[in-house]
């Protein structure tokens, strides 16, 4: 049996995050993944051609938190980078978020929108934008990527929706901090981890027995799966990635994340081309270009979990999970899965270092 201070399941940002934090600090630390890589899905690789592919999607690095930004420069300088997502609406390339100026267009849309507190996302989205934006831009790409109707999704989830104004033409334009790591995410996550004990190709759930913890066991894997799903399971959406590499063409969209809101159900969801991300001198070195094509599903096995569903049934066995989880002495559930909510990386991480300083100050308890 192995027997160790601090034991935290999981090395993504929140694990990594919190594992740099109390080993800094002079605490035993011990991290375990079944993955056979560090990160999580905060994980990038080299293509044949060069071109660097995040493999579980685009992880867009932006912050407004000074503590965030020098944090992660620790372990990874980076270069700026400002997403730009377009939406292919009726075969022509629309900015996406969509802006003020689209809205004027619509003369008195504020007056047939819903005024009383949104019951659901439908709702929460026809207060920010009239009805035929809406169902341009939001109410087809909404339903693929959950595989509800976007009336049974709870409300909270328009809060990701933001507006742009006539000048802003990029995803996040009012982050301070914005950019993508020279040494690619990889890069990032091994400095993080660094000298710190870790062990991957282990999964805890299957070894419990193999460790004894005696302060915290933190653990940030889905919350249902540390509970052996016996209340049921909750429910994930994850997408199915394709790639293509194209040696004939330069391009292929006019930036790195194109949306399809109105494509058919067996079209992809989101279109990335990869060239886009990388610095424009390194551009010029490639020939060639690679894209991925996303389609969503419904994910069974807990290492394809991407994306926590929010509805009012999957938010009440979540809770149920949570109080089960307080009750256990020296436990700690968090990160994207533990707390079943989507994380923006800044916000994981802030949370970390937050979760990391309550971990020491209950030391002195």
């Amino acid at each position: 049996m192995t027997a160790v201070d601090y034991l935290i399941v999981g090395t993504g940002l929140t694990g990594s995050t919190i594992a740099r934090i109390l080993h800094d600090q002079g605490r035993e630390v011990l991290i375990l993944d079944r993955r056979h890589h560090v990160g999580g899905n905060v994980h990038d690789s080299l293509h044949p051609s060069q071109i660097r592919l995040h493999t579980y999607g685009p992880h867009y690095f932006r912050c407004s938190s000074r503590r965030v930004w020098e944090f992660v420069n620790r372990f990874s300088g980076f270069y700026h980078y400002e997403a730009t997502v377009k939406s292919m609406v009726k075969g022509h390339y629309e900015n996406w978020p969509v802006s003020i100026a689209l809205l004027d267009q619509f003369s008195g849309w504020q007056n047939s929108h819903p005024v009383a507190m949104p019951a659901n996302f439908e709702e929460a989205c026809l207060q920010k934008m009239p009805r035929p934006v809406y169902e341009a831009f939001v109410m087809g790409y909404t339903r693929r990527q959950w595989g509800l109707d976007p009336r049974q999704l709870d409300s909270s989830l328009a809060n990701r929706i933001r507006i742009n104004v006539d000048h802003e033409t990029t995803l996040t334009p009012r982050q301070v901090y914005q950019g993508l790591p020279t040494q690619g995410y990889s890069g990032l996550m091994t400095n993080m981890v660094g000298e710190i004990p870790c062990v991957l190709g282990v999964d805890y759930l299957k070894n419990r027995s193999s460790y004894n913890v005696r302060r915290a066991l933190i653990f940030t894997g889905p919350i249902d799966e540390f509970f052996n799903f016996d209340a049921g399971r909750l429910g994930y959406r994850s997408l199915k990635r394709v790639h293509e590499f194209l040696p004939g063409s330069e391009w292929f969209q006019p930036c790195g994340q194109v949306n399809h809101p109105d494509a058919g159900d067996q079209g992809a969801l989101r279109t990335l081309e990869w060239k886009h991300f990388m610095p424009a001198d390194r551009q010029k070195r490639i020939r060639g270009t690679l894209i991925t094509w996303e389609f969503p599903f419904m994910p069974e096995d807990p290492d394809r979990f991407e994306y926590p569903v929010p509805t009012a049934d999957q938010a009440r066995l979540y809770r149920h999970y949570r109080r089960r989880a307080h009750a256990v002495p020296g436990l700690v559930i968090c990160g994207r899965m533990g707390t079943y909510r989507y994380l923006d990386m800044d916000k994981a991480i802030g949370l970390a270092l937050r979760l990391a300083e309550r971990l020491l100050s209950q030391e002195e308890m």
